[in-house]
């Protein structure tokens, strides 16, 4: 039996919700990453861990200290979730953000 389901994405923190369950970030893991992507985007900056970037995702998030994301960096990093090329912090191949909706096929064999 094969059963298809469509999720409409709508915004970066419900599309990184969608994949998660790879990645397996906290809530406010989530939001971070999400306001870095997002932040990143309208600067036109392609490093989403820029200084620029985590300057401005902190402003939204409400964290004094910019620097203080570093950490989620490396947590981004160790969960695959980020990846670095050169200097360059990038999503995960599998995080395609130009993607509108995700389809997941679900396979079961009784």
């Amino acid at each position: 039996m094969e059963k298809k389901i469509t999720i409409n994405v709508n915004s970066t923190y419900k599309f990184l919700q969608v994949w998660n369950g790879i990645f397996n970030l906290t809530s406010m893991e989530l939001k971070v990453l999400s306001s870095l992507v997002d932040c990143a985007a309208g600067l036109g900056d392609i490093n989403i861990c820029s200084p620029d970037s985590k300057k401005a995702a902190a402003k939204v998030l409400g964290i004094k200290d910019y620097n203080t994301l570093n950490n989620y960096v490396k947590k981004f990093k160790d969960k695959k979730a980020l990846r670095k090329e050169g200097k360059n912090y990038l999503l995960s191949k599998l995080l395609d953000l130009d993607t509108k909706s995700v389809k997941i096929n679900i396979n079961w064999y009784e």
